[in-house]
């Protein structure tokens, strides 16, 4: 309801955001509240999860059942911020991948200092210093469009939109992977970073507004007490 999405109109939503974010070191830990700890825990959970559609599924005596659904050539890592999404999950499966941040301290030092091997060594795309809600994909480029920890920053509308650029952004057959929290009810804004948790209610109401199909959901496990419910 119009209520209840107001916060979204005060002034500066994203660049409050910016502000906030460029106030946090530029670490793991940082980019996880203080939460470093459940990196490991989670990128296995991430793993697991893409697993059926990177490998297929396999049956009786190791026969494979269903093949792949995607290519591993190209991922995407949205709000990559240091690039820990791209280092322990994306990187183990993809063969490149691009990052958008917004943050620009965080993006240099991703391209500087925490993926500069990587880089290097040609696994790495693009670094793209840039905003989601302004972030238009190349058409066709990615096999997996990776949305973690981020959505919270963009507007109903402005998600959808994104959501609808992405579409156009994905080869044939290609996914878009979102890992966030959900909250249990409607709307939780956060004043101090200008995010928003939102219910699973309406993220898939956000779904189906941007023309997208829901493929397969799960809870994220292993994560501390007292945190949002983390879905993917």
């Amino acid at each position: 309801t119009e209520n209840e999405t107001s916060d979204f109109a005060k002034e500066g939503w994203y660049t409050d955001a910016l502000e906030y974010w460029s106030e946090a070191p530029a670490t793991i830990n940082g980019m996880l509240g203080g939460f470093g700890s459940v990196t490991n825990v989670e990128a296995k959970g991430s793993m697991e999860f893409m697993s059926e559609y990177v490998r297929g599924k396999k049956g009786a005596r190791n026969i494979l059942k269903v093949p792949p659904r995607i290519d591993t050539q190209y991922a995407c890592d949205c709000g990559a911020g240091i690039g820990r999404v791209s280092k322990h999950f994306l990187l183990k499966v993809f063969n490149k991948v691009d990052l958008v941040e917004y943050t620009p301290k965080f993006i240099k030092h991703a391209e500087k200092v925490y993926l500069a091997n990587e880089r290097r060594n040609g696994r790495i795309g693009k670094f793209i210093c840039l905003g989601l809600q302004e972030f238009e994909p190349e058409e066709e480029k990615y096999d997996l469009i990776w949305c973690q920890w981020v959505l919270g920053h963009l507007t109903d509308d402005d998600l959808v939109k994104f959501f609808q650029r992405c579409k156009k952004g994905l080869k044939p057959n290609g996914l878009i992977g979102v890992k966030d929290n959900v909250a249990k009810l409607g709307y939780c804004f956060d004043k101090d970073d200008s995010s928003v948790t939102r219910s699973d209610e309406i993220f898939k109401g956000l779904f189906q507004k941007a023309g997208l199909r829901l493929l397969k959901e799960a809870t994220q496990h292993g994560m501390p007490d007292g945190l949002y419910e983390v879905k993917m």
